[in-house]
């Protein structure tokens, strides 16, 4: 059985590595959210982040709405040209964490265990 590596969790899913005989396969990250998996590569989950910050620049329309955020989804696109998926603007902020923290904590972890090292 395969296990997992954690990479970064919030309230709205989690990423991670997974594990092989006690191996981390880092080529890729498994995203989980809103009970969807991607399993992106890296260059694949910086994309991903550009295309949540696009979405949120175009569905600001909310700041002045009584319903703020409440009512309405979009289409978020995905890396996966076939794939997009439907989300409200509370959706679209925990992905967009969920993918920040997951790339900032892969950097962070890259530079203490590789570049930065002495």
């Amino acid at each position: 059985m395969k296990q997992i590596e954690q990479i970064y969790v919030n309230d709205f899913g989690m990423a991670f590595f997974w594990k092989e005989q006690q191996t981390v396969i880092s080529e890729k990250v498994q995203l989980v959210f809103k009970e969807t998996g991607f399993y992106f590569t890296l260059d694949e989950l910086h994309r991903f982040m550009v295309l949540i910050e696009d979405s949120c620049r175009r569905n600001h329309a909310c700041e002045s709405c009584a319903m703020k955020h409440q009512c309405h989804k979009f289409l978020l696109k995905t890396p996966v040209s076939q794939i997009d998926l439907a989300v409200s603007h509370k959706e679209l902020s925990g992905i967009k964490d969920l993918v920040e923290g997951t790339l900032f904590k892969i950097g962070l972890y890259e530079y203490l265990f590789g570049l930065g090292r002495n």
